[in-house]
């Protein structure tokens, strides 16, 4: 069975899924003309960045040798989107190309990309925390079961996971291991989106929607649940509604991607003057974000927006809903990933 990898990327967004590739960075030339040795290649690191503490050295030789020498074709590649929050699963299809052209991470594997956009919430949350180490790139050995699972087409990916024992570096350990501030933030976002997909239905869905425009300052009201006719919330600015412009919502209590037939379907409700709220726990296609474009009177919430507005507006929320997703703010170390 072939590895599978996470990576992480912050440097580059679209054109990692548009031109098929991975990369990581780091100012040392061609790995290839250093060599595989991890020696030779933490030597390099002290030279070009010698103000770094001595422990980041070993740490980022390991994850140069496994990019350039241990990562093979036909291997699969997890890479979580963090500014959609959602993960890209992708085949390795060439050897270590280094683009010198390219001033950032001019490291570069090409890759077929497999499915994109995925929603987090497909996951088991352990799987999902071990897909979040600080390293750049790592061995996915816990939960490589759930991700196969879900590569398979079993799309909930929820394979009870058998841990793997496979001895590495102390120093490697401890950064894919550490509890650090953006791994927790994570974590949080991850538990929240989990318990809107899991522990609510589909009604619910609708009243929390509601609940949460309430929060951001809309009157809000949820139509009946049987014959709504696809408009699920009502939504406004005046206390009764009169002015305009007046707001549909749709909720799909779903992680499945949206299309665009889907969101044109609530656009096709609208009279004039009226805007259109899609709202989904997971993503849309490409083509969907086009005809957001297309329309100024339309707006798409992901899981992701959703889950940022829980946050941001939590402390509004009635307590019903409160209890069911429990917070508090606590204060954790903030450090910079172990990576470039």
């Amino acid at each position: 069975m072939k590895t599978i990898w996470g990576i992480h990327n912050d440097a580059l967004t679209d054109e990692l899924v548009d031109e098929g590739f991975v990369s990581i960075g780091w100012e040392i030339g061609d790995i290839r003309a250093i060599g595989s040795s991890r020696a030779q290649l933490k030597e390099a690191l002290e030279r070009k960045y010698p103000d770094e503490k001595p422990g980041a050295y070993p740490v980022w030789a390991g994850i140069l040798l496994r990019f350039a020498f241990e990562m093979e074709p036909g291997d699969i590649v997890i890479a979580p989107n963090k500014r959609d929050s959602t993960l890209n699963f992708g085949r390795v299809v060439g050897p270590y190309e280094f683009e010198v052209n390219e001033p950032i991470h001019p490291h570069r594997r090409r890759v077929e990309w497999l499915h994109t956009g995925v929603s987090r919430g497909l996951f088991p949350q352990k799987a999902l925390y071990e897909i979040g180490s600080a390293l750049t790139l790592f061995r996915v050995k816990n939960n490589d079961k759930v991700f196969n699972a879900f590569l398979a087409g079993n799309q909930q990916g929820a394979v009870d996971p058998q841990p793997a024992v496979a001895p590495q570096e102390a120093a490697e350990e401890w950064a894919e291991d550490e509890p650090s501030a953006t791994r927790l933030e994570q974590f949080a976002h991850d538990t929240i989106l989990k318990a809107l997909l899991e522990e609510l239905s589909h009604e619910e869905f609708e009243h929390f929607t509601a609940d949460l425009l309430r929060a951001m300052g809309y009157q809000a009201r949820v139509t009946p649940f049987s014959s709504d006719g696809g408009i699920d919330v009502i939504a406004h600015r005046d206390p009764l509604g009169l002015e305009p412009p007046q707001i549909k919502v749709q909720c799909k209590h779903t992680a499945a991607q949206q299309s665009r037939p889907d969101v044109q379907r609530l656009s096709g409700t609208l009279a004039q003057g009226e805007m259109a709220l899609f709202v989904c726990l997971g993503n849309y296609t490409k083509e969907a974000w086009g005809y957001e474009r297309e329309r100024q009177n339309l707006r798409l919430l992901t899981g992701a927006d959703v889950v940022d507005l829980t946050l941001k507006h939590y402390d509004l929320l009635p307590a019903k809903w409160r209890v069911r997703m429990p917070l508090r703010q606590v204060y954790v170390v903030d450090r910079v990933a172990e990576g470039r």
